[in-house]
């Protein structure tokens, strides 16, 4: 469990070499960048090459394919991924060596303090969009920005980058309260939702960790109109920014408007004057709350109401958040992170509106808890779909105790479809898809994959 206390200030002291264990990981990759940037000597291990381990090679970071007790030689600090449990050999060899060891949280809210402006993006929904849009702001702006990002940005070519600012953006996960380690400078709280219960049993102490979060931050930016966030809000003793549609938030969107299917265009005021005219890159109206968050960060980074507008106008998305992948049989492929029934049904409506004659969902449900849990919340979302395919179950950290199955979720949807894996998913997309439809690919496991077999 992590606690704001447990930061070392002297984490990195008498540090030249640090070692990560799971090197390869999209989490991991930026927290390597800004390391190396700054000097540091970097070493890595992962079990596969991916291009963001060629990508370390060609900055001239060691990386090695397995994990041996030898891959420390010479490391002062080692840092491993939630993925990497005690008995890692790499991991035995540090605490047999006297070499600390630290989780990936850690040392990113320790690299966070080395900003002066840290915006930390916090949520249930829209981290990893928001977190796009704020860097596409700074990135836009000349600010060159160093950013940790939960999907690859276009933009800046990755999942992160190392600029030579004072400003970073993070996106501040919840699970298991990695998001206390930070202290930003601006933290934002865009939504508190029922997810991740798993690990706090109760809505009430999934609150008091953004509680938590809010007083570690300088100033709160937030959303009004989300009551679970509203409830916290009101216990916190910070400055705040709100935003939100309701006329009450400091920022908020009037003259609401497609301006085509599922792309929207709006003004914002602050305390009821003119601000910017935002015209959204990305389609869906949930994105009108993040574009509004942005919008909170102007002034505190030093920026002007143009360049939110330039970079609302050009941010067209992050890898796996309504990303098309391409076409099969002429029916249109999306890849999406959604894994939560509010996001499902942002997602969902989003391609509802965008006037294809059949929405085809390809869910792969995303841990046993969650779909028991919210068995019913996932039925009532998907029924919005044409078409329903689901795919088994992926467990992830949790184990299989047998107590549900996919084909408990397909028995609330009456025509929907169960196949046994990401192949056989693939292969009914590519005997059912037709031109008009779209194919919608939903989860945070490895469903991306079958997308990739389905526009092959």
């Amino acid at each position: 469990m992590a606690y704001y206390n447990s930061y070392d200030p002297k984490l990195l002291d008498g540090v030249q070499h640090i070692h990560f264990i799971g090197c390869g990981g999209s989490g991991m990759f930026p927290l390597i960048q800004i390391l190396h940037a700054r000097g540091f000597t970097i070493s890595g291990s992962d079990v596969e090459e991916t291009k963001i381990t060629e990508s370390e090679r060609r900055m001239g970071i060691t990386v090695t394919l397995g994990h041996d007790a030898a891959n420390i030689a010479g490391a002062q600090l080692v840092v491993y991924s939630a993925a990497i449990h005690e008995d890692n050999p790499e991991r035995r060899a540090a605490a047999a060596h006297g070499i600390r060891c630290v989780e990936r949280s850690v040392l990113l809210g320790h690299i966070s303090r080395m900003f002066i402006l840290s915006v930390g993006v916090a949520g249930t929904h829209g981290k990893t969009t928001t977190t796009g849009m704020i860097t596409t702001m700074l990135e836009l702006a000349g600010r060159d920005p160093s950013a940790v990002i939960g999907g690859k940005l276009p933009l800046i070519g990755g999942y992160g980058k190392a600029g030579k600012s004072q400003s970073i953006v993070i996106e501040a996960c919840e699970f298991s309260e990695t998001f206390l380690y930070l202290t930003p400078y601006l933290g934002i709280i865009l939504n508190i939702d029922n997810d991740h219960l798993d690990y706090y049993g109760t809505m009430g102490r999934l609150e008091l960790a953004f509680q938590k979060y809010a007083l570690l931050s300088r100033t709160v930016v937030f959303n009004m109109d989300d009551a679970n966030t509203l409830a916290v809000m009101n216990s916190i003793d910070r400055p705040v920014l709100s935003f939100g549609i309701r006329e009450e938030a400091r920022f908020h969107s009037v003259n609401i408007k497609e301006y085509r299917p599922g792309f929207y265009e709006f003004d914002v005021l602050e305390l009821g004057e003119p601000f910017a005219h935002i015209r959204l890159g990305v389609p869906g109206y949930h994105n009108i709350y993040n574009a509004l968050a942005m919008c909170c960060c102007v002034r505190p980074l030093g920026l002007q109401p143009a360049d939110a507008e330039r970079a609302a106008a050009e941010f067209k998305g992050t890898g796996r958040r309504f990303e098309i992948k391409g076409e099969c049989n002429g029916a249109v492929v999306v890849d999406d992170y959604a894994h939560h029934p509010t996001e499902l049904a942002a997602t969902l409506k989003t391609a509802k509106s965008l006037g294809y004659q059949r929405v085809i969902a390809v869910h792969q449900p995303f841990t046993y808890s969650r779909t028991k849990a919210l068995l019913d919340d996932f039925a009532e979302v998907l029924s919005a779909a044409d078409q329903v395919v689901l795919l088994p179950i992926m467990g992830s950290r949790e184990v299989d105790d047998g107590s549900v199955r996919s084909e408990d979720l397909a028995a609330r949807l009456p025509g929907s479809v169960v196949v046994d894996g990401l192949e056989s998913a693939a292969a009914w997309v590519k005997a059912n898809a037709r031109a008009g439809d779209l194919v919608l690919c939903m989860s945070c496991g490895d469903l991306y994959k079958a997308a990739d077999m389905m526009v092959e």
